[in-house]
């Protein structure tokens, strides 16, 4: 039977897997990113080119993307207004603005996925790193106090190993916070980007009369 890690080496193990779940997330994200940004690109395009209200229905149907996806959400809840009991203009635009605000909520935390993990090793892995440092400190001068040697061959090597944990926590937090840091101003950029589709998609019902009399 094995030996027994001692808590310096389930440390290092421990911030070994935080390392990877990084990793993995800032993989994840960039492609999501990747993939989110293009669409919204391509709708955009033609979004901002739209000069016939009527043509809103056909773009929302050939369109991909959270863009896409929120206005698709303002049309449906149109289609339910007129199937439901009389409203007045300012409750009906009222009901629509709720719709997309509820749907942007919905793409704003898609988006927002992993970020909350890396915030967390972010700011908590050099605090564990630095937990297995000073445990491992702790257990060299133990031996050093059994042995009765203090001399810079028994200290240097134990002491070493020791910081070792702190370097690798560290070196797990500062792409955690850089990630996170990044990922949030793409999505701070992107919700002022659905704001503004949002606004102007409701501009387009107005012109259009979709909402009705």
């Amino acid at each position: 039977m094995g030996a027994i890690p001692d808590v310096v080496d389930l440390v290092l193990y421990f911030l070994g897997f935080l390392s990877v779940v990084v990793w993995a997330i800032i993989l994840f994200k960039s492609i999501l990113w990747v993939k989110t940004t293009l669409a919204a690109n391509a709708f955009l395009a033609k979004f901002n080119s739209l000069q016939h209200p009527q043509d809103l229905s056909s773009l929302m149907n050939s369109s991909e993307g959270s863009f896409a996806r929120l206005c698709h959400a303002g049309l449906k809840a149109l289609t339910e207004l007129r199937s439901s009991i009389p409203l007045s203009k300012p409750d009906r635009r009222e009901v629509l603005l709720q719709s997309l605000r509820q749907q942007a909520y919905l793409e704003q935390k898609r988006l927002e996925k992993g970020l909350a993990v890396l915030a967390s090793i972010g700011s908590t892995a050099p605090f564990i790193g630095l937990f297995g440092t000073v445990w491992g400190i702790m257990n060299a001068l133990k031996r050093i106090t059994a042995t009765g040697s203090a001399g810079l061959d028994v200290v240097a090597g134990p002491i070493g190993e020791a910081l070792i944990a702190t370097a690798i926590g560290i070196a797990t937090a500062i792409p955690a916070v850089l990630a996170y840091n990044y990922f949030m101003r793409k999505l701070k950029i992107h919700n002022a980007d659905m704001e503004q589709v949002a606004a102007r998609f409701q501009t387009l019902v107005i012109k259009s009369g979709l909402e009705g009399e």
